[in-house]
């Protein structure tokens, strides 16, 4: 079996490169989607929606730079053009959202599809012992399934 120079696999690793890849491009649209809603949310939970919105979206710019700089990490390429996100994302877009509960609905809908996503990732990273993918999705699945929990509960739906 031929290995990288992290000592991957280079055929497994290819293919977890482009799993990254997507997760980078659904990532894309839940950011954009995140704007969206920020700017867009009116009513009586204005204020304190606009700002956790704001932490949402500045807390996915973050994930996608991790994902992209691992990506680069792994020896592949990050996709980087709206059309590769667009072609590559299965994410629902978000267009004209300025009622909360749909707000929270369509971040509630995305996080549940990104951990499919990242937990893909995850068995397959396990599989080859890559340790640097595991460890980033262990952690963004950590936290989204809590962001998960607290939308539900502001929803007043059960898990």
């Amino acid at each position: 079996m031929k290995t990288n120079i992290l000592g991957l696999p280079v055929k497994e690793t290819e293919s977890i490169v482009t799993e990254l890849n997507t997760l980078l491009s659904n990532f894309q649209v839940y950011y954009q989607n995140l704007r969206g809603i920020h700017w867009n949310i009116r009513g009586k939970r204005f204020f304190d929606l606009h700002v956790k919105f704001e932490e949402l979206y500045n807390d996915s710019q973050l994930k996608i730079d991790m994902i992209a700089e691992r990506v680069l990490t792994l020896g592949g390429t990050p996709l980087h053009t709206f059309e590769d996100y667009i072609k590559n994302s299965q994410l629902a877009v978000g267009k004209n959202i300025s009622i909360d509960e749909k707000a929270i609905h369509l971040i509630v809908n995305s996080l549940s599809h990104l951990l499919k996503i990242e937990r893909e990732i995850l068995n397959k990273s396990s599989e080859i012992n890559d340790e640097g993918t595991n460890s980033m999705m262990s952690d963004f699945i950590a936290e989204q399934e809590k962001t998960i929990w607290m939308m539900r509960a502001w929803l007043e739906e059960e898990l």
